[in-house]
């Protein structure tokens, strides 16, 4: 007899499938079943033991813990948003090792994260998360999940919590310059920041906030950055400055220079066109865009 548990867990193994871009074939190979099960067990037809949703969920690269919680606040109307696959810039040059199938899933799975966490607050609370917390320690907290997004769905995995960058890929061809730094940002258009102004890849992904308290993402930019000692620098260092309504010092900070800005910008890798107006951003005339930058679409 199918019960209502088969039909709830089948349905979100089927959404994490088609995410994954797998099919029916695939995954089932991959989690050592037939087709012919996997396809039952979707439509909550057949029943399954742990062993075998755990090889699913190995073969789907989620955990159950994720994917038992996901399944039931699917149930219930509670869907975490997804990022739109027709918004993604695949010309645009991203760090070694990194594909578009990655960036989605690291999105999209970071994305979740905070719809999961905004769900038990609001149960417990009342209040999602951002209501509870500054926005500056959000956005702090959207780019250590989005950094450890990138280490479950990426090759780039976590490096130090206290080094540059955040994120190394250890098969990288190019040693050292195998990493990538994160950052994320409510503001649209932003450039970047940092606490140390060095070279490598950079993450700048930008989001807003959906009607009930999750987080979308509009604009994500990549781009190599020339430390501040480099002859040509992508940063500038503006010290360590005191909040004039806190009273508050910052950290020893580096923000990218108009040069760096545009590096950033011209690798818009995903890009929502109904948020990021990029048309009302200066461009200086005379400068030619690489052919991957929105000013040469």
């Amino acid at each position: 007899m199918t019960s209502e548990a088969q039909q709830i867990i089948g349905a979100c193994v089927r959404l994490f499938r088609e995410r994954a871009g797998l099919t029916q074939e695939g995954l089932a190979m991959k989690a050592g079943i037939s087709y012919q099960y996997l396809s039952g067990i979707e439509t909550g037809r057949e029943n399954f033991t742990i062993g075998v949703l755990e090889a699913i969920c190995a073969g789907l690269g989620v955990s159950i813990r994720t994917l038992i919680p996901t399944a039931y606040d699917n149930a219930s109307g509670h869907f975490a948003p997804l990022v739109n696959p027709s918004f993604f810039r695949c010309g645009v040059p991203l760090p070694e090792g990194l594909s578009f199938e990655h960036l989605r899933n690291v999105l999209n799975r970071t994305q979740s994260v905070i719809h999961r966490i905004n769900r038990n607050m609001v149960a417990e609370s009342g209040e999602t998360l951002q209501n509870l917390i500054q926005g500056n320690n959000f956005s702090g907290l959207v780019s250590n999940i989005l950094a450890d997004s990138f280490h479950y769905c990426s090759p780039y995995k976590h490096n130090h919590d206290q080094r540059y960058p955040d994120l190394i890929n250890p098969w990288a061809n190019n040693g050292a310059s195998g990493g990538l730094e994160v950052k994320t940002t409510l503001r649209i258009g932003k450039g970047g920041e940092s606490h140390n102004g060095h070279d490598g890849w950079h993450v700048v992904a930008c989001y807003n906030f959906t009607d009930n308290g999750d987080i979308q993402f509009v604009h994500v930019m990549f781009a190599w950055l020339n430390g501040h000692m480099h002859d040509a620098p992508d940063w500038k260092y503006v010290g360590s400055r005191v909040n004039e309504e806190t009273g508050s010092r910052r950290t020893e900070t580096f923000n990218t220079t108009p040069e760096g800005n545009l590096k950033l910008r011209d690798g818009s890798a995903y890009l929502d066109p109904t948020k990021v107006l990029f048309n009302r951003w200066k461009h200086p005339p005379d400068r030619v865009p690489p052919t991957w930058s929105i000013w040469s679409d």
